[in-house]
């Protein structure tokens, strides 16, 4: 069981290629389409390992992993396909960091200190928040809904703030206790 959960969480990162893919061909309606399959992918990983108790210490990496990339992949390429100067630079924001908490990770794992930087409430939040942000704006594209556009916009500038407030809470954790 523990195989088929690690598959699904991979799916994920195979799709993000492929999303991008489409998205930098116009296809909205496949992005969506595919991007709900990860997001199904996303639940169901978890759900089964808590379910048969097959949580894994790959699982545990890869799992968020998958959700950085698939957020990365999409929205530099939302980025581009929407010519967005804003979406640009909260997607630095959000990309920068992962990488400083992914960091941040590995210093705490080398230092005995890995229960500092568990998963919190707020940074599931704010990875669903990113993820419905994302789909506002796929599914503006799909539908030529130009409303829901600023609305992802608004979206996104509150996920970014909770992505970098998370991030500084990591290293208060880390670097203060």
């Amino acid at each position: 069981m523990t195989r088929f959960i690690n598959l699904l969480t991979a799916t994920r990162i195979l799709l993000a290629p492929i999303i991008l893919f489409f998205l930098i061909f116009g296809e909205y309606l496949i992005c969506t389409l595919l991007f709900f399959l990860a997001g199904i992918s996303d639940y169901f990983d978890g759900y089964l390992a808590r379910k048969y108790n097959a949580e894994s210490q790959l699982g545990e990496i890869l799992d968020p992993i998958a959700d950085k990339i698939l957020v990365v992949f999409i929205l530099v390429g939302l980025s581009v396909n929407l010519n967005s100067y804003l979406m640009a630079v909260l997607s630095s924001f959000i990309i920068s960091r992962e990488i400083g908490v992914s960091a941040l990770r590995d210093y705490a794992a080398r230092n005995d200190m890995s229960s500092k930087t568990k998963v919190t409430f707020l940074a599931k939040s704010k990875t669903t928040l990113q993820l419905f942000t994302i789909v506002l704006y796929l599914i503006a594209l799909s539908f030529n809904l130009n409303l829901l556009i600023i609305i992802g916009d608004i979206s996104l500038i509150a996920a970014t703030l909770i992505t970098i407030y998370t991030g500084y809470e990591y290293a208060i954790n880390i670097f203060t206790k």
